[in-house]
């Protein structure tokens, strides 16, 4: 069993999406406040669809919250930091049950102090430069018609932050990026069919 670790969720469909995720793998599902939502949001629990009475869901008011009620060390190696600002990838990680893999919000990701304090327990998902994943952007609409991007104004239809100017993606969306790594931990486990 894996523990994913969510640190100050903003949008409540990919909290949903990751608990289906949780839920169909036998996964942990920790939230750590500030929550960007209500627990009851609808969207939350319609992203999560019947899942979400299955699922293994305990919510935290604080960081220091969440490692104290998880007998957490400072140092502790069940603990991957998933960040753009790590050298390690997560496939170059070792995961064994009972890790728990940390994702922060959507709109910045971890905090930097945590980050900093955790240093070696850094992972990040590789990913194409920001110029190259979305040169298509022009391409959005049908080719017959000017596409309007101003409705893009804060986030794309995947939940990534987007700047209307350049179409520059800030970062993978959060339940993708906890899918691939869990998918990835599982692997390595052994998880029945893989």
């Amino acid at each position: 069993m894996f523990n994913i670790v969510l640190v100050a969720p903003e949008i409540p469909a990919n909290t949903g999406n990751i608990g289906r995720t949780c839920v169909v793998t036998g996964s942990c599902l920790h939230l750590v406040g500030p929550l960007g939502f209500s627990l009851d949001e609808k969207s939350l629990h319609r992203a999560g669809l019947g899942y979400w009475e299955s699922l293994n869901v305990t919510a935290y008011e604080s960081w220091e919250d969440f490692v104290e009620k998880n007998d957490l060390v400072a140092d502790d190696a069940r603990l991957h930091l998933l960040t753009k600002k790590a050298r390690r990838t997560y496939a170059e990680a070792c995961y064994q049950g009972g890790d728990f893999l940390v994702f922060g919000c959507e709109s910045v990701g971890l905090p930097e102090e945590l980050l900093a304090a955790h240093a070696d327990r850094c992972e990040r998902i590789p990913m194409l430069p920001d110029a190259t994943s979305l040169d298509n952007a022009s391409s959005w609409g049908s080719p017959n018609e000017k596409t309007d991007h101003s409705a893009l104004l804060a986030q794309d239809v995947c939940g990534n932050f987007v700047n209307p100017e350049d179409y520059r993606i800030s970062a993978l969306n959060l339940s993708n990026a906890a899918a691939i790594v869990l998918y990835e931990a599982l692997r390595q486990t052994g998880f029945m069919g893989m």
